[in-house]
């Protein structure tokens, strides 16, 4: 199996403002610029945002303030909602996907199973509303790329009806050519 590293399907923006939003704190990082008069300190913030019913979104963002980095974090956490397919409270099939030097495989679980996940995976799971599946972080471990990875992978899952639509929409185009090149 490939590793995912971007979705070929456009990005539908989902609206934020009719569903119940979860926010967890990932990280809170103090990061510094150095300048001609010294150094600038900032603060880098990771949030994750979800509903627990199919939706999640990873936010990053930097201020002068823990207070601001934080509040920015968990709008672009909302901005960025990606919508995820579940399946018995578990993932319609396994993903693997890579976001810099990070890359994250999920595979489904047994109903009762659990979640098997390290803790950034964990928490974007969890956020997602996805209860049982197995999970492996391998490369870096950084937390925002594995974040972003796990995201990635969550993605790129389609249900079987997604994929036999396709797959009929394909075929039925491809005939018409067809019947059109030999005319």
């Amino acid at each position: 199996m490939k590793a995912v590293t971007k979705t070929s399907t456009g990005f539908e923006r989902i609206d934020s403002s009719d569903l119940q939003l979860e926010e967890k704190l990932m990280t809170v990082d103090r990061v510094t610029k150095v300048v001609k008069g010294g150094r600038r300190l900032r603060f880098r913030a990771l949030m994750v945002v979800g509903d627990s019913n199919g939706h999640v979104g990873v936010g990053l963002a930097k201020a002068t303030g823990v207070p601001e980095a934080i509040r920015k974090a968990g709008a672009m956490g909302r901005k960025q909602l990606v919508s995820v397919p579940i399946v018995n409270e578990t993932i319609p099939h396994e993903a693997l996907a890579k976001y810099g030097s990070s890359v994250v495989l999920i595979k489904p679980a047994a109903q009762g199973r659990g979640m098997i996940a390290s803790n950034t995976v964990r928490t974007v799971l969890e956020l997602a509303g996805i209860r049982n599946v197995v999970s492996k972080s391998l490369g870096s471990q950084n937390r925002i790329n594995v974040a972003r990875a796990t995201v990635l992978a969550l993605r790129s899952l389609r249900l079987a009806e997604q994929v036999s639509e396709q797959r009929v929409a394909g075929k039925s185009t491809s005939h018409s050519e067809a019947t059109d090149a030999t005319e």
